[in-house]
């Protein structure tokens, strides 16, 4: 997402399911101001750290099941997964946006921003902050973006 000039708001987010408790929503965002030599998005460790920062929100084992984003599967991911051993990963087959829950997120995320005006990229980076954590205290909401994907999660799986 980008606001006014230059600049960008890039975002990561997990929805997480553990059995007996309430659908989380865990993201971390980074903002690019548009200067020279400063970091445009997320890279291979970015995304190990929400990993990280999940397993220890959760406090148990992953699994994880990810989308074919180059980051998400290169050298460098592979070997960052391999170092977790709580963590398992599957696979979304080759571009299936519609399997993906977390893209409820990110549609629900730009229909509430498309009207807003930011002045600046901090700004965007505030509301968008602000309107991820409304999204984390509305658990029927999360849920919702899970069934619309017409998944069924099992605790056993076959």
């Amino acid at each position: 997402m980008s606001g006014t000039g230059s600049g960008r708001v890039s975002i990561a987010g997990l929805i997480c399911i553990k059995p007996g408790q309430r659908t989380r929503l865990i993201y971390r965002t980074i903002t690019h101001h548009g200067r020279k030599g400063e970091k445009k998005g997320f890279r291979e460790t970015d995304y190990a750290a929400l990993l990280d920062a999940a397993h220890q929100q959760l406090g148990g084992p992953v699994v994880l099941v990810w989308d074919n984003l180059t980051a998400h599967h290169d050298a460098v991911m592979q070997k960052l997964i391999t170092a977790r051993s709580w963590l398992t990963v599957y696979r979304f087959p080759t571009y299936a946006p519609e399997l993906n829950p977390v893209e409820g997120v990110w549609s629900n995320l730009k229909r509430g921003l498309g009207n807003l005006a930011a002045r600046s990229i901090d700004q965007l980076t505030i509301l968008v902050k602000t309107r991820l954590k409304k999204m984390q205290y509305r658990p029927g909401l999360i849920d919702a973006f899970i069934a619309e994907t017409g998944l069924i999660l099992t605790t056993n799986p076959p």
